[in-house]
């Protein structure tokens, strides 16, 4: 009897050691998503629309930024991106308000292609599944009949 009651200590010892572990995995990697490796912003111009972006990338590739999208003859949007980079695609999703009506907000997706210090928003077939709306598997996004070209300039804190 004596036995057994060693026999579970040593296991529950062996189980909470295995949990430490874990914990300090966690907090590395979540260290790692908080550092920042870069701050770029882009404005797009065309016809009256402007639209101005700034990501941020983070050590572990992930893409947070802010955006802000003033067309004419629509409520201002403003809200937060997030997404990653696959190849030379960022597949983000826009979290938005529209106007100053702040308790509604949207979600979109996006996809922007870089090239050289230019990005691209691509236009894509979109369904909504659930509620939540994505671009169609297996359509293409088009790159190159698009109003909005980003390009790159200086971030200036507003």
């Amino acid at each position: 009897m004596k036995n057994l009651g060693l026999l579970c200590l040593l296991f529950t010892c062996i189980g909470l050691q295995s949990c430490k572990n874990n914990k300090s995995e966690k907090i590395i990697k979540a260290k790692e998503a908080v550092e920042i490796v870069s701050v770029q912003c882009y404005k797009a111009l065309y016809e009256e629309d402007t639209l101005d972006l700034k990501i941020n990338t983070f050590k572990n590739g992930e893409i947070k930024g802010n955006m802000e999208m003033a067309i004419a003859n629509m409520p201002k949007k403003v809200g937060e991106i997030a997404g990653e980079f696959h190849g030379d695609t960022l597949f983000a999703s826009y979290t938005f308000t529209q106007g100053g009506y702040t308790e509604k907000t949207y979600k979109n997706p996006m996809a922007f292609l870089k090239r050289g210090d230019e990005l691209i928003l691509g236009d894509g077939k979109i369904q909504i599944t659930l509620g939540a709306s994505h671009f169609v598997k297996g359509e293409p996004i088009d790159f190159e009949r698009v109003k909005y070209k980003f390009t790159a300039v200086d971030c200036v804190d507003k």
